[in-house]
């Protein structure tokens, strides 16, 4: 998992600009909403790559590279920037009712959600 601190374009009185992605392909964006401490993830993509947009609250996000990768454990604020490349599993605890974007490239959108979702059998995060 690598995660990025995203940072302001442009700023003045009518608010700021800030770009979250440049030259990356990305035929999904998808807005999620999560309570406190309800749980996402816990799967992993062959084909798929993920980047997940903070909008408000944080996350605990844990990923790992296969099942006998290291584990990382990163703190997730409005603004971070996380990117799963396929085949690295990943979860997300909310820690506050939160907002995010998960923006893909891959064949995980849509309809056809499910169809690069591979469930884990231990869970990252319970």
């Amino acid at each position: 998992m690598k995660v990025k601190k995203t940072k302001i374009n442009a700023k003045d009185q009518r608010g700021i600009i800030r770009d979250i992605l440049t030259k990356v392909s990305v035929d999904a964006v998808t807005y999620i909403t999560c309570k406190k401490n309800s749980v996402r993830g816990n799967h992993y993509h062959k084909k798929t790559f993920q980047y997940e947009y903070v909008l408000s609250g944080s996350f605990l996000c844990l990923a790992q590279n296969g099942e006998k990768g290291r584990k990382v454990r990163k703190v997730l604020k409005q603004g971070d920037l996380a990117f799963h490349p396929p085949g690295e599993s990943h979860a997300l605890r909310a820690l506050a009712d939160s907002e995010l974007l998960s923006l893909t490239y891959g064949p995980r959108r849509g309809v056809d959600y499910e169809k690069d979702v591979y469930r884990l059998e231990k869970p990252l995060i319970k």
